[in-house]
């Protein structure tokens, strides 16, 4: 795939745009100023394979598909091209008149997990350091902080994978939980190929037979919303067959009674009726774990994003620590982070709660160290604010003015129809991004900023292997870089310093930012980002270096954490007792059916930019409803006919596809499209009281046929 720009010229090795994988890949200038994606064998993590997303990236780049040009919204409604000073003086003038009426609170930044480490760290710092502001969070809130939240929990410390990808093929035994590999991220699904081939073996849990589950040794169907009951009769298994690794459970851990009489309450019969898995699946599941040396539990969206995700998450965690399946080689819990910078996002300041370097805000010396590089007073930072929906859900009354930057939560929020209320009420918007999105529609100013390929920056995926993306394409006139946003801004608002918009002065400061915390950063630069295939943090500076800039033996990373002790004050991983709660919305006469959501392979998040892409839009053009054929014949639908999902939030319409992939009580419905076909129009916001994470994975429908 092509695209037009100016173009270094020689080839670039970089990597994709989309998904946590980070696939490396090169970009090769060819006649006629394009430039061309190839594969890249070099990198160990995609050996060279790309899905047709990366395949096909370099179409967004094409001045055709993108904006080139500042708008503002004139004073017929219409959106009209203008000047970037034009532009800039508007947004700046509003966010202070906003400011001086209402406060500091009134003004709210979103952001996005698809922005690099420097962007990450820089609008943080823009929001609580120019606007002073709490109200700043980001659309990874809906992707991995149940898993986030529950990782700190137990082992004192969140990084998505603690080990690499090549550790997987070499294990005994993986449980993936509510992850399609085959369609989110398919150059991975080699791993757990090579892992079969290797003797071992896979079980996939998923109320779908996905392409991921056709490819496992077993596959349990849940019930939507009840994979929390699945572990824990799993974890009662495992202590009523002997099967708890006593020494490790002594040595490594605590709160093991509390969890394990927490486990006791969900016997196989009682676990069976909640999921709808039998009795003799669950033994063969716990057999299959338990018999090698080492195994993993990997988790995604599907026990994530719900209501109780953070506990669901906790107990397929407990699992791992009553086996001895963490901290030790080849074993462990890990979460697969879905977004291309979901893990590098939350760990640097666009979250409500957390300063750079995974800090926490509350924490009185992590705000004096942050603040000390930032040469402010720590008093002056503001406190934590609303997590992502609660945001979301306050624009236009104690929220007025919003800034978005790599967002689009007009397709990708909870309850999508509220949301996009909210956003419509509020007396300024502005949106950064590279495509008109159905956000960007909204705003008042609409800033047209720079892509993957024409910019510098770092990365971080889902293994916490920081990575370097290289510019490679100079961009088109009119397109800037979203730190020369902030830049300019922040000296439109009074701050003429400290927002740099070289990515390598953001990237050095983030450096000193992070030094020191969970997620530190300090001995990675991008020199040796641009030597090796990236750096795994934790890296800090050596004892001796002189500082950050000039270590004397630098730190070699660290693809594998735990093994010794884990990140808690005593060195033990913590049980935390739960127990099965049923979904925020349980079916009933009117809402007879569960819904749940997820991607295709050729989308992409709300897909904003892979629908612009011919070829992508070929492989899936629109939205449908998975339904089974149980379902299909009481409602008398046919295949392609129109069906109507309703929720208590709303209706959204699609053409049936029927299989037997399905459980009977369940519907699926990718989320990736606007319109009368948008899955979140249905999906409920009901929050996990620990991530706040929305439960978008399971939601009360019924199902109606449409006539025309």
């Amino acid at each position: 795939m092509q695209s037009t720009g100016t173009h270094d010229p020689a080839t670039t090795p970089t990597h994709c745009p989309y998904c946590a994988l980070q696939c490396g890949m090169n970009l090769t200038p060819v006649e006629g100023g394009t430039v061309e994606v190839s594969e890249r064998a070099d990198f160990p993590v995609n050996r060279g394979a790309l899905c047709g997303k990366g395949r096909t990236a370099a179409a967004v780049l094409a001045p055709g598909a993108r904006l080139t040009s500042p708008l503002v919204r004139s004073g017929d409604g219409a959106l009209v091209p203008a000047g970037w000073d034009e532009a800039l003086d508007r947004i700046a003038g509003n966010l202070e008149r906003t400011r001086a009426r209402y406060g500091a609170d009134a003004l709210g930044v979103f952001g996005g997990g698809g922005l690099t480490n420097e962007k990450a760290y820089a609008l943080g710092k823009f929001a609580r350091v120019v606007l002073g502001t709490s109200q700043i969070d980001y659309n990874g809130r809906f992707c991995m902080s149940s898993a986030a939240a529950a990782g700190t929990r137990a082992f004192g410390l969140d990084r998505g994978l603690p080990f690499p990808l090549e550790d997987v093929p070499r294990t005994g035994c993986v449980i993936l939980v509510g992850s399609n590999p085959a369609e989110t991220m398919p150059p991975s699904l080699r791993y757990f190929t090579e892992l079969r081939e290797n003797g071992g073996t896979l079980i996939v849990v998923d109320p779908r037979r996905t392409k991921t589950a056709e490819q496992a040794d077993l596959h349990l169907a849940p019930r939507p919303g009840t994979d929390l009951a699945l572990a824990l009769g799993m974890l009662h298994l495992v202590v009523a067959e002997g099967r708890v690794d006593e020494a490790y459970v002594e040595e490594r851990t605590s709160g093991w009674e509390e969890a394990r009489a927490a486990a006791m309450a969900h016997w196989p019969e009682h676990v069976e009726r909640i999921t709808g898995v039998s009795v003799p699946e669950l033994r063969e599941a716990v057999r299959l774990f338990c018999a090698p040396e080492a195994a993993m539990v990997l988790t995604a969206r599907g026990p994530e994003q719900q209501a109780k995700g953070t506990d669901t998450v906790g107990a397929w965690i407990n699992l791992c620590l009553a086996t001895g399946r963490a901290g030790r080689p080849l074993s462990g819990y890990g979460c697969l982070t879905g977004q291309g910078n979901g893990q590098g996002g939350r760990e640097h300041g666009q979250k409500a709660d957390q300063l750079p370097g995974y800090r926490k805000l509350t924490d009185p010396a992590a705000r004096r160290h942050v603040a000390g590089v930032w040469g402010v007073d720590p008093d002056s930072l503001p406190g934590p604010g609303r997590s992502a929906y609660e945001l979301l859900d306050a624009l236009g009354t104690d929220v007025r003015s919003l800034l978005v930057m790599g967002s689009n939560p007009v397709v990708s929020a909870p309850r999508a129809a509220h949301v996009e209320e909210r956003l419509r009420s509020l007396d300024f918007l502005a949106v950064c991004d590279v495509v008109l999105s159905e956000t960007a529609q909204l705003a008042d100013v609409v800033l047209p900023v720079t892509q993957w390929a024409e910019e510098t920056g770092t990365t971080t995926s889902l293994e916490g292997r920081v990575l370097l993306r290289r510019r490679a394409l100079t961009p088109p006139d009119g397109v800037r870089g979203d730190l020369e946003v902030l830049h300019g801004l922040a000296g439109r608002l009074g701050v003429e310093k400290g927002f740099p918009t070289d990515p390598e002065e953001v990237f050095e400061e983030l450096r000193r930012a992070s030094a020191g915390g969970p997620a530190d950063y300090s001995g990675i630069d991008y020199r040796r980002l641009a030597q090796e295939d990236g750096v795994f943090w934790p890296c800090p500076v050596p004892t001796g270096g002189d500082d950050t800039r000039n270590p004397t033996a630098p730190h070699p990373g660290t693809p594998r954490l735990f093994l010794d002790r884990f990140a808690t004050d005593d060195g033990r991983a913590r049980f935390v007792p739960v127990a099965h709660r049923p979904s925020a919305e349980e079916p009933d006469d009117e809402y007879p059916v569960l819904l749940t959501t997820g991607r295709v392979v050729s989308q992409y998040q709300s897909g904003a930019q892979t629908r612009r892409v011919a070829e992508l839009n070929a492989a899936a053009p629109g939205p449908f409803v998975e339904l089974h054929p149980r379902l299909a014949a009481r409602l008398g639908a046919a295949e392609g006919d129109p069906l109507a999902v309703v929720s208590r939030r709303g209706r959204a319409v699609a053409p049936a596809r029927i299989t037997t992939g399905i459980r009977p009580d369940t519907v699926f419905m990718p989320f990736h499209w606007p319109g009368e076909g948008r899955a979140n129009t249905l999906t409920n916001p009901a929050l996990d009281p620990t991530s706040r994470m929305p439960e978008f994975k399971v939601c009360a429908v019924r199902v109606e046929t449409v006539t025309s």
